[in-house]
């Protein structure tokens, strides 16, 4: 009798399928809206071949969420890392906010979904938030040293830019109207990096 022979690269494409499928339906449909039999025929796969990959549907959607939160602020650090001055972060975030509006579904699901689940909270800030706060927070403390951020706690700073960029993506889920046009995603992003880098207070008011 000649057995199935389930390759690594094979499971690792059908899991990718799985969480593919996953991402767009759980966007359009909602998390409680989509069902198992409904991930297997957007996957293209029996429904059973999802258990084999994933425990049940919830790992699925902390897997999905959790991996869009790796790549977002991956993508951000690197891009921070590369920033041409420490004033850039105008650049920076209209670059992020560009990249939001191309990667729709899984805004959706990463800033929306979460809101829900208390354990996909939970993992999105042990593994992913708090890791990538460490980065950003070596970032500030060496722009600190150079002389070109004021002193103060690099750590604080790091978690109020980080939470910036998840309110940027908050506004792109639940403000800016479909279809908004760039125009309006670049005003947001230099809104944000100007309050960042000089804050709300008139200086120049006498107190």
């Amino acid at each position: 009798m000649k057995t199935l022979n389930h390759t690594p690269q094979l499971e690792t494409e059908t899991s990718a399928r799985i969480l593919k499928a996953a991402q767009r339906l759980f966007a359009h449909k909602g998390y409680d809206g989509t069902t198992t039999r409904d991930l297997a025929q957007a996957a293209g796969i029996a429904e059973g071949t999802i258990f084999r990959h994933f425990p049940n549907k919830k790992a699925i959607l902390i897997e999905v969420a959790t991996e869009g939160w790796i790549e977002i602020l991956t993508d951000l650090l690197t891009e921070l890392s590369e920033m041409g001055s420490y004033k850039a972060v105008a650049q920076v975030m209209r670059h992020r906010m560009l990249s939001l509006h191309e990667n729709t579904d899984l805004m959706r699901v990463c800033f929306l979904e979460a809101q829900f689940h208390p354990e996909l909270r939970d993992r999105i800030q042990s593994e992913v938030i708090a890791k990538m706060t460490d980065v950003a927070e070596a970032f500030f403390e060496t722009a600190m040293e150079k002389g070109a951020y004021r002193p103060m706690n690099p750590r604080i700073v790091a978690q109020v830019f980080l939470g910036m960029f998840a309110v940027a993506g908050f506004s792109y889920t639940t403000l800016i109207e479909p279809g908004a046009n760039p125009k309006a995603m670049q005003e947001i992003a230099e809104g944000l990096a100007d309050i960042f880098l000089n804050g709300v207070l008139n200086t120049e008011a006498s107190s």
